[in-house]
């Protein structure tokens, strides 16, 4: 194998990462704007669809091009208030409780008393 070819092939493994790291991204803010499940999975399809229409190009500049291009295509429009789980860090669960003030020794015995 040539240094040219192993080059390429890189580069094209670069690209596919790309495009898959894009590519789910973009599925999960779909999520973020279709409230019910009914309304996301057309959304879904669509954007399959348009993943899919190019996969057969060969010419690494054009990927490279449609690459920038999907990647800028989704930071416009991507969703300005996003969903996160209630329980996760930014979410509104997310460390709700707060933590006892000094002094205060939390016992988790659950009414069990000690037998000495």
């Amino acid at each position: 194998m040539s240094a040219a070819s192993a080059s390429y092939l890189a580069r094209r493994a670069a690209q596919k990462e790309r495009v898959r790291i894009l590519y789910r991204r973009a599925l999960k803010d779909t999520l973020n704007w279709a409230v019910h499940r009914r309304l996301f999975y057309p959304d879904a399809d669509a954007l399959r669809e348009r993943f899919e229409a190019n996969r057969q190009l060969e010419d690494i500049e054009v990927i490279e091009r449609m690459i920038a291009s999907g990647e800028a295509s989704y930071d416009k429009w991507r969703h300005p208030d996003p969903y996160i789980v209630p329980w996760a860090p930014g979410g509104s669960k997310f460390c709700r409780n707060p933590t006892p003030p000094p002094g205060i020794e939390i016992i988790h015995d659950y009414g069990r008393e000690d037998n000495d």
